[in-house]
């Protein structure tokens, strides 16, 4: 079925949110593990234990399917609420409690399993690496620019390009040790080792970016 097709389909009762729900968890598990060309809208269907069809009526094709298992595996741990500016609490805290969620999910295994399935398929499949990004990380960084205009309107930050900051930021977090583990260098770092970088990485912002 196309994607046109499955958009167009007539009214009728409201879309079994357990079946999606199951679509997406059988999706997220299948692209970790096969990668994008390898998960085929079939595999999808068995796994979550319901028809091809009700596939296609719930995310219209693969491509779509894969920007929503992206979508929500950032929701997850990079929920919208992480997001808003709590104007009187200190401002350190939320941009720690920030950059461990992040760094929490970019290096988890998962997360790491789908940036190579990207890079590795992107010469085939043209569209995988501008569907990852606007599904992940042009959302969170949308969604943390946010909560910086936020800041900067109650004085709490000085930053005249919001949105080079917010990638800035996310960059400065990544850091080698996102690359080496991405490249299978070294193992996921211990707690003492990841609380260091995290409160380093903010301090460092924050001396940037202080209300002079």
């Amino acid at each position: 079925m196309s994607h046109s097709a499955a958009k167009t389909a007539g009214p009728g009762r409201p879309k079994d949110q357990q079946k999606r729900a199951a679509i997406l968890d059988a999706a997220k598990r299948l692209f970790v593990e096969r990668g994008y060309n390898a998960t085929s809208m079939d595999a999808v269907a068995g796994a979550a234990r319901v028809s091809k069809l009700t596939v296609y009526s719930h995310f219209g094709d693969k491509d779509a399917l894969f920007t929503e298992a992206v979508r929500c595996k950032c929701e997850e741990q990079l929920p919208a609420q992480i997001f808003l500016a709590d104007l009187k609490g200190p401002l350190r805290e939320q941009l720690l409690e920030i950059a461990r969620a992040f760094f929490a999910l970019v290096t988890s295994d998962e997360a790491l399993a789908v940036h190579r399935t990207v890079i590795a398929n992107v010469q085939q499949s043209p569209q995988l690496g501008a569907l990852f990004w606007e599904a992940g990380p042009a959302r969170v960084q949308g969604a943390f620019d946010a909560f910086l205009r936020a800041e900067v309107a109650a004085g709490k930050l000085d930053i005249a390009d919001t949105r080079r900051a917010a990638t800035q930021f996310f960059c400065l977090l990544k850091g080698e040790s996102h690359a080496r583990m991405e490249f299978g260098c070294c193992a996921a770092l211990k707690r003492r080792e990841i609380d260091e970088h995290v409160e380093a990485t903010v301090d460092m912002f924050l001396r940037a970016y202080a209300p002079r």
